[in-house]
This record gives structure tokens, sequence and C-alpha cells, in this order.
């Protein structure tokens, strides 16, 4: 009988001559930098491969033998060198990161930014798409600016699946414990050098969670994980699996996330100048800050939330009401019960404070809490920010929805991170030497007009041919798991052609964005593929929720598709899209293919990489495409306008896709000159390059937030923070005293005659207020000139303030003109609402009456 007492690792050791490399493996700086994974994968350049591109895996796989070696390598040292020094200056704290130049007494305005997710590279499977990616990137380029960040999320020991297609085209989700060792991710420390534990209430018990510490460059990530020996076996799986489980599983994260990550930060020792909320996953934060400005400074309920508010900045990703987080109040009853009372309030007022009504029922949504909670929010595109001014109007009534507070800043990507590197060295010969420091400037990108056409097409090549080769090794592996035989083999080693227009299709399989389209009219797009003189073939990667079943069936259809002899190697799935996948993708295929429902998509970053990667999108124009698309970077699908069904949408949509690919996309890259290269073609690439990488560099988006979110809201923070909260106690009570005497207010105005004036001519504009013992200079009044829109009131309305003119006991007289500047049709109202120095936004209270005709 053989007793085993357990396992032991057994781990190479560093030569003295190389040994930072286990230090540089704990900070995530190497994953956008090509020459530190270089240095990395040149120990064993098989061995990087299987680890994933893990540097902490391969050193501890990786034979002594190579190490030994490594050591008295001269080109070794010398790379190991180059690569430390670049390091060392990167990390080195002085005045030359963008935000100490440009705001050097904001330097200690700590920002925490909540997110459930965190993709920062795919040895680390802890995001599930866009949203976990744009927050990894996000907290790359803080690093880069040098702002003073901190992230906050969970770290899920299983990750999110991975996923394996079934012989039948079944998508199956398999889970991989994350072993933390193997990882680079370490415990957190406080100040006396313990591991941090904190400790969140849920329904009848305790739970504990571990803060681990992700370095990313400059900056630091701090996630939770409840898999601790102090909790129950049902809550240490409570942080395993991303999205994981039921409704009562969701709460129960977004409680150790929003409250937890509270506590945690504070564990930390950081006192954060502006909290940012990424979605309202991270919601209940707000409410545990409003608890202990309730419970420490004994504030009421109402000044605790201007105190919070004042310093919090909330960004929506989602389009449409179901993809908002909310739970049934019986489920808020059973985990806050006991809450609601240390908050000062009773349950009806907790429960609406973010109520919303929906076609289902009324709902505790995480989105209306969040938007309560914060002074200044945003959707990720343009569009989108229109779409969810008009999503939640309801928060401020009878208010236009242009004057609706949600602004927008468009998501962006970090091009260190995405621009694989053939096309940064190609790039580098030809953009000035400090281009990657200034990708938010057009200038940054104007040299890609210098590369001579044959020289860019032949990286691209190269690319192509990677992503070729990159494909047909899955597909073996995936037919050989499958148990197929040779000849199935042996077609997966032949499957695509280097020759052909290449079409990407990568993303998350959700219904909406219609990843089948392209097959809308079977016959057509087997003309399209199997023309043998200009042939076309198309590679699609993505998962589906693992409880969206329509989505995973979509994943069949496809996968069935591309074993129909008429599109059986020119039509592909690669299984389990992550980010090595994407980088082969946005960068080897000829062209990137969007098909949202418009307006559903609220951003999107994929095609941002393709584009900058020199592949044109040919896309719906809805998210960031909408605003990015000239004409001359790209096609666009379809018209920008909704339709009475979507049938009719899918129908109208497929014929301008048809349409585009025959009769400009397809001759255009295959009208090749002398050399064999597609001129037209390659200047679109250059447009694509020139158009986008700046506009939609990640860059260009913190410093949107910085400017326009994070700088304001750290302003309002410490005005509202200061003399023991005197500034939120005020306004708490002027807005209580305001919103009880609201209902008296009335407003008359004589009716504007009609008929025509001409542009210049002024209008003469009067109201007569009923303000009863509201002082005159609580309101403003205003008259409200636009254009009338069915189920949006006015369009782009210009305001016009009238003038306090007498006052007789109750009554308020206001005068004022306007002058038109144009001819058209327009309606004009004229409107009270409150003003009050210390509101953060005019329309924050929502509160508004409007004049009727005497």
């Amino acid at each position: 009988m053989i007793h085993l007492l357990g396992k032991l690792a057994v781990a190479p050791k560093l030569p003295a001559p190389i040994a930072r490399l286990h230090e540089l493996a704990y900070n995530l700086w190497w994953s956008w930098e090509p020459d530190a994974q270089a240095l990395y994968a040149r120990l064993d350049p098989a061995l990087w491969v299987q680890v994933t591109h893990n540097p902490i895996k391969l050193l501890q796989r990786i034979a002594q033998s190579r190490l030994d070696d490594a050591a008295v390598d001269p080109d070794f040292l010398d790379a190991y060198q180059a690569v430390f020094a670049d390091f060392d200056t990167y990390m080195r704290a002085d005045a030359s990161t963008w935000f100490n130049q440009n705001h050097p007494d904001k330097s200690q305005d700590v920002i925490a930014y909540f997110s459930a997710e965190f993709g920062l590279h795919e040895a680390l499977p802890i995001y599930s798409g866009g949203l976990g990616i744009l927050s990894g990137d996000h907290c790359k380029a803080a690093s880069d600016l040098g702002l003073p960040f901190i992230g906050v999320g969970f770290l899920y020991p299983q990750g999110y699946f991975n996923q394996r297609i079934g012989a039948e085209g079944q998508q199956v989700a398999q889970y991989e414990k994350i072993d933390f060792h193997e990882v680079p991710a370490l415990p957190a420390l406080d100040t006396h050098g313990n591991e941090i534990l904190i400790q969140v209430d849920l329904p009848g018990r305790a739970v504990h969670a571990k803060i681990w510490k992700i370095q990313v460059g400059r900056i630091p990530i701090y996630l939770m994980d409840t898999d601790v020996p102090h909790n129950a076996p049902q809550d240490r799986e409570l942080s395993a699996r991303l999205y994981g489980g039921d409704r009562e599983m969701r709460i129960s994260q977004e409680v150790v996330l929003g409250i937890g990550g509270v506590r945690a930060v504070e564990a930390l020792g950081y006192q954060p100048a502006i909290w940012h909320m990424n979605e309202g996953h991270s919601a209940f934060l707000g409410l545990e800050r409003v608890r202990r400005l309730v419970q420490d400074e004994q504030l009421s309920f109402d000044e605790a939330v201007e105190a919070v508010r004042a310093d919090s900045v909330f960004t929506t990703h989602t389009p449409v009401p179901a993809g908002n987080d909310a739970f049934a109040f019986e489920l808020i009853d059973k985990f806050f019960w006991q809450y609601w009372g240390q908050l000062g309030i009773d349950r009806d007022r907790f429960i609406n404070f973010a109520r919303q009504e929906l076609p289902w029922g009324p709902q505790y949504s995480m989105t209306v809490l969040a938007i309560r909670l914060s002074s200044l929010q945003n959707g990720v595109s343009k569009l989108h920010g229109e779409v969810s001014r008009k999503m939640w109007q309801f928060l401020w009534p009878n208010t236009p929805v242009d004057e609706i507070p949600i602004d927008h800043v468009t998501n962006g990507i970090h091009t260190k991170t995405w621009l694989v590197k053939e096309l940064r060295d190609l790039y580098k010969r030809y953009f000035a030497a400090d281009w990657l420091d200034r990708d938010d400037e057009s200038a940054a990108w104007a040299g890609v007009d210098e590369i001579p056409n044959g020289e860019l097409w032949a990286v691209h090549h190269t690319r192509k041919e990677k992503l070729i080769q990159e494909v047909r090794r899955r597909l073996v592996a995936q037919y050989t798991r499958h148990g197929e035989g040779p000849q199935i083999i042996a077609s997966a080693q032949k499957a695509l052609d280097s020759k052909a227009l290449t079409i990407g299709f990568a993303r998350r399989f959700a219904t909406y964005k219609r990843a089948a389209l392209l097959f809308h009219d079977l016959d057509r797009i087997k003309r399209i593929l199997n023309d043998p003189d200009r042939p076309v073939q198309i590679i699609f990667s993505g998962k589906a929720h693992p409880d969206d079943e329509p989505g995973k069936e979509l994943i069949r259809q496809i996968y069935e598709l591309s074993h129909d002899p008429a599109f059986a190697g020119k039509v592909v799935f690669v299984e389990n899209y992550d980010m090595n996948v994407a980088r082969h993708l946005i960068s080897g295929v000829d062209v990137w293919l969007n098909t949202p429902r418009r307006p559903r998509e609220a951003s999107g970053t994929s095609g941002e990489k393709a584009a900058m990667s020199g592949v044109p999108n040919f896309s719906i124009l809805d998210g960031w495409w909408a605003e990015g698309f000239n004409d001359a970077n790209g096609w666009s699908i379809g018209e920008p306008r909704e339709y009475k069904d979507f049938d009719t949408q899918d129908a109208a949509d497929a014929f301008s896709l048809y349409q585009t690919l025959e009769d400009d996309i397809i001759p255009r890259y295959f009208t090749r000159d002398a050399e064999g290269v597609p001129g037209d073609w390659v200047q679109t690439m250059k447009n694509s390059v020139h158009s986008c990488g700046p506009r939609y560099s990640m860059r260009r988006m913190v410093i949107d937030y910085t400017e326009k979110f994070y700088l304001p809201a750290a302003q309002a923070g410490a005005a509202f923070h200061t003399e023991s909260y005197s500034q939120a106690r005020k306004l708490a009570t002027w807005k209580q005293d305001l919103r009880r005497q609201w209902h008296q207010v009335h407003v008359e105005a004589p009716p504007l005659n009609g008929g025509v004036v001409e542009i210049g001519q002024t209008v003469a504009l009067s109201a007569r207020v009923s303000l009863h013992d509201i002082p005159q200079d609580a309101v403003r009044v205003e008259a409200v000139v636009g254009t009338p829109e069915p189920e949006v009131a006015l369009v782009d309305p210009q305001i016009v303030s009238l003038a306090f003119s007498k006052r007789d006991n109750q009554v308020a007289t206001f005068v004022g003109e306007f002058t038109p500047a144009a001819s058209g049709a327009f309606v004009v109202g004229i409107r009270v609402v409150p003003t009050h120095p210390h509101l953060i936004h005019p329309s924050e209270m929502g509160l508004v009456t409007w004049a009727r005709p005497t």
C-alpha cells in the first residue's frame, strides 16, 4: 500500500543575471510590450504557446538548463537589459505622464474603478467579452497616462468557461479552476503585511472574501475571492464563475462586488476622490457609502445621497431594458431587510429609490440605483448616448430628451495591446518615434499614407497566413477530439485559402448580433463564396452565454453550414474565442463584418481593433461605426433607421449586404496592379487606419473620462465633503423643501398668435408663475423652442431665459424675447425648473412645470 501525502510543485531556479524575469511576470506591462513577450518566448517557444503565453507558468515549468543557457547567452542578455530598461523607465514615478503634466494638483485624487470583469490577457481568463476587455484596456491606458487609479472587481477561480464545439455543433461549456500560483495575482497585504479579508452579510450568514492584487503597469487591480476556508461550501462557490448561477447567486455576487468592494478599498487604505461604476453590477457600492455616512457622520439618507452622488460616475453599456440587471422585490427583501434601517429609511423608500416599471412587472433596477447615486452618467457611443437618454427619460419626466443628463464617451482600445508586432514594426518605420505615446492625435497616424502599398499588403498577407495556420491547427485539434478519420483531418489541414477574400465575424453570439444574416439568402451566398475567379471565405468565432439557448442554436447553425459541401473549407467556426484568437482575427482577415440589429449595439470595440490593423469594417451603422464610418474607410450595411418589424429589417439589411459585397467589396479586392497589389483596397486600409486609429484609441477615451467626468466629480466631491458635509446637508434640505412645495407651482403664459414671423423678427414672451412660498431665485423660467418629434417631444431645443420682472404676493412675472435665426416650423413652450448654485446638473431634480396658455 502506497500512502501519498500530497502534491509538491518544484520550479526551476532563475539564475542571478536574469532573476528579474520573475518580477516582470507579475506586472501585466509585459502583456502589451512585444519585446517583453519575445523575451519569455525565446526561452522555450513551444512551451510559451503551450502555457497560453503565461510567463509565470513558463518559469515554473521550463527546464533548468534553458534558464542556465539564457543566463550566459549574450544576445539574450542584451534583449533582457533592453526590456528592463524600458520597464524601469515606464514604472518610474515622475512628472512625465500626461496626468502629472496636465493636472499636477490632482495627483492624490484616487479614482476607484469598479467592474464585474477585467479582460487583461488570455493567461487570466476572468472576462467574458466586450465589457471585460474594455475594463482591462481602460486600466492599461490609466497606467500609461499616469492616473491615480485602482480597479476593483472579482477574481473568479473558475473564470469564464472554455468553449468546446461538439461533433453536432453544440456548445459545451467547460470550467477549469484557476491555480492562483500560476497567474499574475498576489495576495493583497495591509500595512502590517497581513493578507486582507473582508466580510459582507448575506441572508443568514456572513461571507468573507480574500483580496488579490494584479499589477497592471503603474496601477493595481484588487479582486475579491470568496473561495476561502472561513466560508460555507456554497459561499466558496459564490465567486467561482463569471455570470454563473441563478438570480440569487447574481445578487449575492453584486452585493459582494459593491458593498464588499467599498470595504476592500477601505481595508487597503485608500480614500478615493472619484468612484466609477462601470455598468450597474457594482451599484450597491453607492448604498454602502451612504450607509457609512449615515452611521458614522450622522447624515440623513438624503444628505448622504447628495454627498455620495457628487463624486460618483456611472457608465451604462446596455441599450435594451432586458440587458440591465434588475431583481424581484422578494430578493431585495431577503438580502436587505436589515440594511435599509441602517440607511435611516423604511422598506418603501428603499424599494422606490431604484424602482423600475417593466413589461414583466416592477423590479429593483441596478441601473436606476446607479443613476440615483451618481451625478455624472454616460453611454459608450454617441448613438448609445441618444438611446440611453430615451431609455431612462422616465427618471426626468417632462424634460426634453436632449436635456436628459446622460452624456457619452465612445469606447476605445489600447493600441499597444491590440496592434500585432508585424504592424507595430511596420508603423514604427514610417511613424514618428513617439507615436504610441500620443496615439490619440491624428498626426501620429499620418505616416500610414507614406507606407508603400506593396509593403503594407505584404505585412497583411503575412498576418493572413498566420491566421489561416492557427485556424487549421485548431480545427485539426477539434476534429481529432471528435474522433474524426484521416479524410476529415486532412480537409481541416487545407481549410481556407490565403488568396480568397476573407471575412471575419467574431463576437458574443447573442441573437441581436445576427451572426446568420450572411446566410439570409443561401443561394446567393453560395454563388458569392464559390466564384472560382473571385473566391470568398468567412471565419466565425464567439461564445454564447451558457443560458442563452437561441445564441447556442446560432452557433450550431453556423457549424452545420460549415460542413455543408457548398461551404466546406470556405466557412469555418473557431471555438473558444479569447484574446489570442481575437488578435489573429483582427489582423488577419481582409474585412470585419458586424451585423447587429440597430440600435442594440452600444458601442463594440472589435471593429476598432480591426480598423487600427488595416482591416476595413463592413458594418451596420450602429455603435461606434455610426460615427466612425466616413464613406472612404470601409462600408456600411443598410440604412440608419428603424423598421416596422425584424423580418423587414433583416431582409433590407441582407439585401444591402449582398449588394455591397458584389458591387464594391469583391471587385475592389480582386482588382490588382502589375505587382498583384489591390491599390484601391490598400487605400481603404490606410483610410481605416488613419481615421479610426486616433479617434478610437483608449488614450483618447480615458482622457475624455478624465476631463468630462473624473475631474468634475473630484471637484464636486471635494465641495460636498468639506465642512462636515455642510453643502450636502444644505442642498438636501433645499431639495426636500422644494419637492414638498413644487405641486403648488403653476405657470400661465399668453398663447402665441400663430401666423408667420420673419427671420430676425423679435417675438415677445412672458409668463406669470404662481410660486407661493418659493422664492423667485429658486427657479429658472425658460422658453424652449424646438422641432417636435413623436415620443421625444422636442429635438435640439433652444433655451431662452426669461428675466424676473416683478412679484405680486405669490405670483411672479417673467419676461423675455425670442428672435428666430432660421426658417422652419417650431413649437414654443415656457417652463419653470429649479435652480440652485450647488446643483451639479441643471436637470438633476427632474422637476419641470410647463405653462398653460391663458
